[in-house]
């Protein structure tokens, strides 16, 4: 197996409150998230990328040079002249944060437009991994054209693993995002969704509810997270509960899930422990949200 760990998704412009009515530019977002968490844990001998579209502009390019410094690889991402990043600003009330975003144009939208393009990177790499938020900022076409990419990359031997991160204000319906979730998890060896958010959007009565049901759909393996609750994983016909370590100083849970993911995929891609992926998921989300902020500098190694 190739060993390339590649992310797929939109990485935005973010503008945060720094205080006295001004922000703080940077860079997130959740498959970003979990592409600068793998990369901290896994090895030099792995190789981590990022593919996704981006603008020719100066912030585009800053973007890049963010990566770059990160350590990770962008020489598959596409440069487009007529577009640009996507942006969010933070707003603080009373403690409480909503966002306002600016996306509908961003370059990221096109991600799957150059077919040739999107094949040449998933096919170097050893695990691909995206979102319900990839899926979700795609036209119509260009969604069945990356999954039948991603079909092809699989039969090529590569892993395939999918946080179905549901958000459906960026869908057409519900009902569409349910059908792509759906058809997207049958493509993928790993499915990692939240369940609070299956809960919300499929109804799903309990974890083993979210668990049988991407399974049916034909997902080779499930891991569902449930912040401090047990985490339900099926793997090979067997199904297992982890109860994480409790975290006692909650400041900060913004990107939970994605630093569990980097940790779980980096962990199992080295030892094929399902235990000890788990361990090492939940260990780095429990170290992140005792910090403020997605990217969180000096933490413990897997």
């Amino acid at each position: 197996m190739s060993r390339t760990f590649l992310a797929i998704g939109e990485c935005m412009v973010e503008m945060a409150p720094s205080g006295s009515g001004t922000y703080k530019m940077g860079f997130a977002g959740d498959t970003l998230n979990t592409a600068w968490y793998a990369r901290k844990y896994l090895g030099n001998d792995w190789n981590v990328g990022y593919f996704t579209a981006v603008g020719t502009d100066q912030v585009s390019s800053e973007m890049l040079e963010f990566l770059q410094t990160a350590n990770i690889d962008v020489s598959g991402i596409r440069r487009l002249d007529d577009r640009t990043l996507g942006l969010y600003l933070i707003q603080l009330k009373d403690g409480e944060r909503s966002f306002a975003y600016w996306r509908s144009q961003s370059a990221a939208r096109c991600l799957a437009a150059d077919r040739q393009a999107l094949e040449a990177s998933l096919g170097q790499a050893g695990l691909i991994y995206f979102s319900g938020i990839t899926l979700a900022i795609l036209p119509a076409d260009d969604r069945l054209t990356f999954l039948e990419a991603l079909r092809a990359a699989r039969k090529k031997g590569a892993q395939v693993a999918f946080d179905p991160n549901l958000r459906p204000r960026l869908w057409e319906d519900a009902e569409t995002m349910r059908a792509c979730v759906t058809e997207a998890a049958g493509v993928c060896d790993f499915v990692m969704p939240s369940f609070e958010d299956e809960l919300t959007h499929f109804g799903d009565a309990d974890p083993k509810a979210s668990v049988e049901r991407y399974l049916a759909a034909g997902a080779g393996a499930v891991v569902v997270k449930n912040g401090p609750e047990e985490v339900l994983c099926a793997r090979q016909g067997a199904l297992r509960a982890f109860q994480p370590r409790p975290v006692s100083t909650i400041v900060d849970t913004t990107a939970a899930g994605d630093s569990f993911n980097a940790a779980f995929l980096a962990e199992y891609l080295k030892s094929e422990n399902l235990e000890a992926a788990v361990a090492a998921g939940a260990g780095l989300a429990g170290r992140v949200i005792q910090h403020r902020g997605a990217l969180v500098e000096c933490l413990e190694s897997v």
